[in-house]
C-alpha cells in the first residue's frame, strides 16, 4: 500500500472516531436532561403526598387549636401504604410508627430518630409548622449488611466477611399533621444516584478511551505524510495504533459481557455446570499469563458441586477475578481459587484470594461500580477498564447469587461469589 493510500485510510478511521464521539456528546447532553428531570420527580411526588395527607385531616392544616393530638387509624393505615419509607414522630420525638426501610436508611434505630439532620428539621417544623426538604446521605447500620454465608475450614476473617455497604442517597420531606404529629417522608434515590455516577464515568472514560486511538492515528498520519519517511518511526506509532485498537476492542467485549449478564439464568437440566471444570478450564486458559507474571494460581474444589449457570459468563466472572488477583499479587507469590459448599447446603462459594497489597476501605464501597478505578494502582493493572468486578457482580446478580468482598492494607483481598447449587439431577 502506497503512502497516500495509507493517509487514505487514516482519515476514514479519523471520520470514524468523529462520528462516535459526536454521538457520544448529544448522548450526554440529552442523558443530562434526562437526569434534571428525574431528580426532579420525587420532589413533584412528595409534594402530592403532603396534599393528600393535609386533605385527609381537614383540607388543610388547621390552627394548632382546632387540631387532634392523635394521629387516627386511617390517617396511620394511609401514610403505611406510602411508596416512599414513611416515620411518624409525636411531641416528644419518639417513634410511633416507621417504615422498615427507615430503620436500614440508617435514620431510625431504637424508635427514635437518630440522624441529627432530620431531628432537627422534625423540631423545626413542629414548632414553626411548613414543610422542609433537604438531600441527605446516610451510612446502612452493620447489622443491615448482608453476611456471607459461612462455609467448614474458613478463616476468622473469612467468616466475617461481609457484602459492600454503599451509602444511601435520600430525598427527605419533613411536615406537621397537628400540634403533636411530624411525618418524615424518606424517598430513596440510591440506584438513581448510582446510576448517575456510572453513567458519568462511563462518558468520561469511553470518551478517553476514544481519543488516544485518535491521537495515535493522528502521530501515524503526520508520519506517512512526511517527505522524509522515517520507517522506524512509522512501526512504533503502528504498533501504538494495535494497541489502541486491541484496547478498544477489549472494552467493547467487556461491554457486550456486561450487556448479557442482566437476564437472569433460568435453571434447567441443559445448563447443569460441575464447578471444578469451570474452575480448572479458567486456570488452563491462564497458564501463559500466570508463567508470565511469576504468580502461581492454587485450586481447590469440593467434588461433585454443581449448579445451574452460563458456562461463558461463570468462566468470566471467575477470569476477572483471578486477572485481577494475579496483577496486583508480588512476582513469586501465589492466588487460590477455591470452591465449597455453603453451611446450609444450599449455595456454592467460590473464592478468589490473594496476598497483595490489599483495598483501601474508601475504596471497597465502590469496587464493583462501573468504570470505577481504585487508588492503588501498578504497572500492571494502570490501563484497566474498570469493567472486570462490575461483570463479576453482574454475573452473580443475574445466576441469583451475591458477591462480596473482603481487604485489608497489607493482607490481600478475597473475593467471593456466592451462587445456589443446581437445582434437581
Amino acid at each position: 500500500m502506497s503512502a497516500s493510500d495509507s493517509s487514505v485510510v487514516i482519515f476514514v478511521l479519523f471520520g470514524l472516531l468523529a462520528v462516535t464521539l459526536v454521538g457520544a456528546a448529544i448522548y450526554m447532553l440529552y442523558d443530562r436532561a434526562v437526569g434534571v428531570v428525574v431528580r426532579l420527580l420525587p420532589r413533584l411526588h412528595l409534594s402530592r403526598v403532603f396534599a393528600t395527607l393535609r386533605q385527609r385531616i381537614g383540607g388543610r392544616v388547621p390552627d394548632d387549636d382546632e387540631q387532634s393530638d392523635d394521629l387516627d387509624d386511617s390517617t396511620a393505615a394511609l401514610i403505611a401504604m406510602l411508596d416512599v419509607a414513611s416515620v411518624v414522630v409525636d411531641a416528644t420525638d419518639g417513634v410511633v410508627q416507621a417504615n422498615p426501610d427507615a430503620y436500614a436508611l440508617g435514620v431510625v434505630d431504637d424508635d427514635a430518630i437518630v440522624n441529627d439532620t432530620v431531628r432537627q428539621a422534625v423540631r423545626d417544623v413542629r414548632e414553626h409548622g411548613g414543610r422542609r426538604s433537604f438531600d441527605l446521605t446516610t451510612a446502612t447500620p452493620e447489622r443491615f449488611v448482608p453476611t456471607m454465608p459461612d462455609a467448614p475450614g474458613h478463616t476468622r476473617h473469612q467468616r466475617d466477611m461481609q457484602a459492600v455497604s454503599r451509602p444511601n442517597w435520600i430525598k427527605v420531606t419533613v411536615g406537621r399533621l397537628n400540634s403533636r404529629i411530624v411525618v418524615v417522608l424518606l424517598n430513596d434515590v440510591s440506584e438513581e444516584m448510582r446510576f448517575a455516577q456510572t453513567r458519568d464515568s462511563f462518558i468520561v472514560n469511553v470518551s478517553e478511551q476514544l481519543l488516544a486511538p485518535s491521537e495515535h492515528l493522528e502521530h501515524l498520519a503526520d508520519s506517512l505524510e512526511a517527505e522524509d519517511l522515517d520507517v522506524d518511526r512509522v512501526r512504533a506509532q503502528a504498533r501504538e495504533v494495535r494497541r489502541s485498537s486491541r484496547y478498544m476492542s477489549h472494552m467493547v467485549s467487556d461491554l457486550l459481557l456486561l450487556i448479557k449478564a442482566q437476564e437472569p439464568v433460568t435453571p434447567s437440566e441443559a445448563n447443569r455446570l460441575l464447578v471444578g471444570e469451570q474452575l480448572r478450564a479458567v486456570v488452563d486458559g491462564l497458564q501463559d499469563e500466570s508463567r508470565r507474571l511469576g504468580v502461581d494460581i492454587v485450586v481447590a474444589c469440593d467434588p461433585g458441586l454443581c449448579l445451574n449457570g452460563d458456562a461463558v459468563q461463570i468462566r468470566a466472572a471467575v477470569r476477572k477475578l483471578l486477572d485481577n488477583a494475579m496483577a496486583y499479587s508480588p512476582r513469586g507469590a501465589s492466588v487460590s481459587v477455591t470452591a465449597g459448599l455453603s453451611k446450609d447446603g444450599g449455595h456454592v462459594i467460590i473464592r478468589v484470594i490473594d496476598r497483595g497489597p490489599g483495598i483501601a476501605k474508601a475504596d471497597q464501597s465502590r469496587v464493583f461500580e462501573r468504570f470505577y478505578r481504585g487508588g492503588n494502582q501498578n504497572d500492571r493493572t494502570r490501563e484497566g477498564i474498570g469493567l472486570g468486578l462490575a461483570i463479576v457482580k453482574h454475573v452473580a446478580l443475574t445466576h441469583h447469587g451475591t458477591v462480596a468482598l473482603w481487604s485489608a492494607p497489607g493482607q490481600g483481598s478475597t473475593f467471593s461469589m456466592t451462587l445456589p447449587v443446581a437445582q434437581g439431577r
